[in-house]
């Protein structure tokens, strides 16, 4: 059952000195358990079959397209349009809802697949359902993979559809910034560098469980490592390798998780408490709460890695607590 009084009944999450209540949400009908559990026995499967090896152009396109699949799976929602076009010489599409909106509320989406794979159908699954349950246009962009495009492409191309947003007439306060996985940490990558720049940010940040320490040094790799039906440690290390080759991982262009938060808008994150990247949630959650930036993360019980994009009933009130939060920008 869904905790409706969230910020009352809450789970502890104590480390580092502090102490910080977490929401944290779990189901109890039994239809909607053998569901998860059924799905988390097909993830596993998958998960069991991948090698991490991408620097095999045969394992790397079987990984692209295995997201691209996934993306087109999605049952399209009704009463939205799909409308890609060239941003530039980049993938891009808009997803707008038919009844009436607001042209003026946008969301800029940065997808996941760990910066190698992942495309605008991958993107379409959750900017439709953003777009249906908030009204909101969704911006979707392809940005460049690795290996082939290797750091920063893809942060200049996060680059290139913010500023298509302004070159439009948005201004960066009618902008909430969204992103799943890699797609998270290119979110918080971003809004990082348009600070540095002076510029104005985002209203809000809305991250699904997001990748922030390319160090890889969460507890949550070895407490998780067997509950997690679809990330694996070898699998992060080998896109974190194809991505920044050689690089410092601790700079905040990499992990956001160390870098400085000041000036950022309010955040919210989701996390499932199985994936091995849940401390990469819990461990920003605390560092942004410690630099006075309102955060709210919440947890989902025995749910997995950007769980949202699925059918389960738990997602949809998941995008529902999104929509909320984003409600209440204007």
């Amino acid at each position: 059952m869904e905790n409706n009084n969230s910020f009352n009944n809450t789970a502890d999450n104590t480390r580092g000195g502090l102490h910080i209540p977490m929401p944290r949400f779990s189901e109890s009908n039994p239809a909607d358990q053998a569901m998860t559990s059924a799905m988390m026995k097909v993830l596993r499967s998958v998960r069991s079959a991948a090698s991490p090896a991408l620097a095999s152009p045969t394992e790397l396109e079987r990984q692209r397209r295995s997201q691209h699949v996934l993306g087109r799976l999605a049952s399209p929602l009704l009463g939205l349009s799909w409308e890609p076009f060239d941003l530039k010489g980049m993938p891009a599409a808009w997803v707008r809802p038919e009844r009436g909106h607001d042209p003026r509320k946008v969301v800029l989406y940065c997808h996941g697949g760990g910066y190698t794979s992942g495309s605008l159908d991958y993107s379409r699954v959750l900017a439709s359902k953003v777009a249906n349950r908030t009204g909101y246009e969704v911006l979707c962009f392809e940005y460049r993979l690795a290996p082939e495009h290797p750091y920063p492409a893809a942060r200049e191309d996060a680059l290139k559809a913010w500023d298509y947003l302004m070159l439009l007439g948005y201004g960066a306060r009618d902008v909430v910034l969204m992103g799943d996985s890699a797609g998270g940490n290119l979110a918080l990558v971003l809004t990082l560098l348009l600070r540095d720049a002076h510029r104005q940010l985002p209203r809000r940040l809305v991250l699904f469980s997001p990748w922030t320490d390319m160090t890889l040094s969460g507890e949550s790799y070895e407490r998780c490592a067997a509950s997690d039906p679809s990330l694996t440690a070898n699998y992060m290390q080998a896109t974190r390798d194809a991505y920044a080759p050689g690089l410092d991982w601790r700079d905040p262009m990499l992990s956001p998780l160390f870098g400085d938060f000041t000036g950022f808008p309010p955040v919210m994150i989701q996390v499932g408490s199985q994936e091995i990247l849940f401390d990469d949630s819990a461990r920003l959650h605390e560092r942004l709460l410690a630099q006075g930036i309102p955060c709210r993360m919440e947890c989902w019980e025995d749910l997995w890695h950007v769980f949202q994009m699925f059918p389960l009933k738990q997602s949809d009130r998941a995008i529902g607590h999104v929509a909320d939060f984003l409600l209440e920008l204007f």
